[in-house]
């Protein structure tokens, strides 16, 4: 087996590559890495053939929509999953041959319903089931920390005591365990009565996942994150950079639309020179009347730098093929010291 272990901050992933096929699976990829596992998987000679993701994560971005699309690979998760671009989707006890790999997976639900371990070998990738002194918590969507104390106490916990566990989240550093190791000395394992184990897990008072709501969305429906918007935005407009735009404004001859997208009163209590106004908001609305020459050059900027991209992929998506976006926003201009106008 060809196996690679890559840290997101504390979200784990794995490939794993059988040598004598140079088939490959990646498990429960992130979207920040997901050109780096096809770099790697290059690297060692391997084709990807499956992703997987072992939950619906709720704390990270998972790349297995992108990867499964880029590759034309399935999309492996377990039947009850929720995802609607998972195209193989694994009972309890159901095996993914991978090449000469074989992968066992078993339903492990408590941190999320349709939570999944997949054994590999000697090893066993637990996902957020099991983690390295911890387990995976259950006062998220679909949680149950009665179906966990199953899981644990009644499936993971009865496999061999020599499996490494490879976890889906360690944050301190920590590349794996094993299954004796973590019956030995894992806290909240020592909680064997059921109603005991139940009652801890209801009052361990987590802070939420600083993306909680977006990854749920992204990863049950297969959305697109904010971040993906932003990007596919900005692959499509040229930008122009405040250096430039600031030495047109000083010879008073812009040589363009420059069109400030934000609200009508953060326009009124500072503009750059020149700017003409029309809200994001009524963008597709107010165009047609606003910008009569589609043929003009526009450079679109707004506070930030972000809302001015999305709105000059916009005006180039409806033919305004000359729109261009502020490199930065009116706040960096402000910060700056360049000029401003007020209404």
């Amino acid at each position: 087996m060809i196996f690679e272990q890559i840290a997101t901050g504390g979200c784990q992933s794995y490939l794993l590559g059988c040598s004598e096929s140079h088939a490959a699976v990646v498990i429960d990829p992130n979207l920040a890495q997901a050109d780096y596992y096809l770099g790697l998987a290059a690297r060692e000679g391997l084709r990807i053939r499956y992703v997987l993701d072992t939950h619906t994560h709720a704390d990270h971005f998972s790349a297995a929509k992108e990867l499964g699309l880029k590759l034309g690979a399935p999309v492996v998760t377990h039947s009850l999953s929720p995802a609607p671009y998972a195209n193989f989707r694994l009972a309890d006890g159901e095996i993914l041959r991978v090449g000469g790999m074989r992968l066992k997976a078993l339903h492990t639900p408590g941190h999320t319903r349709d939570s999944m371990c997949v054994l590999a070998d000697d090893r066993i990738f637990t996902g957020d089931t099991l983690l390295i002194g911890g387990t995976g918590r259950t006062d998220l969507p679909t949680g149950d920390p009665d179906a966990l104390y199953d899981s644990l106490f009644g499936v993971v916990l009865k496999l061999d005591p020599a499996l490494k566990v490879y976890p889906a989240h360690d944050y301190k550093g920590r590349s794996h365990s094993t299954i004796g190791a973590e019956i030995e000395s894992n806290p909240r394992l020592q909680k064997r009565d059921r109603a005991e184990f139940i009652e801890m897990m209801r009052h361990l008072n987590l802070d939420a996942p600083v993306h909680l709501t977006e990854a749920l969305r992204t990863n049950m429906s297969g959305g697109k994150t904010v971040a993906q918007f932003l990007s596919d935005a900005a692959a499509q407009v040229p930008f122009i950079s405040m250096a430039e735009l600031a030495e047109r404004v000083g010879r008073n001859d812009l040589g363009l639309v420059l069109l400030d997208v934000r609200e009508k009163d953060a326009f009124a209590a500072g503009h750059i020179p020149g700017a003409q106004h029309l809200p994001r908001g009524q963008l597709e609305l107010r165009v047609n009347k606003e910008l009569p020459d589609p043929t003009r050059r526009i450079l679109v900027c707004c506070e930030f730098g972000q809302i001015s991209t999305l709105a000059a992929a916009t005006l180039r998506e409806m033919g305004f093929t000359g729109a261009a976006a502020l490199d930065g926003g009116v706040k960096a201009w402000r910060e700056t010291g360049l000029p401003l106008r007020t209404l």
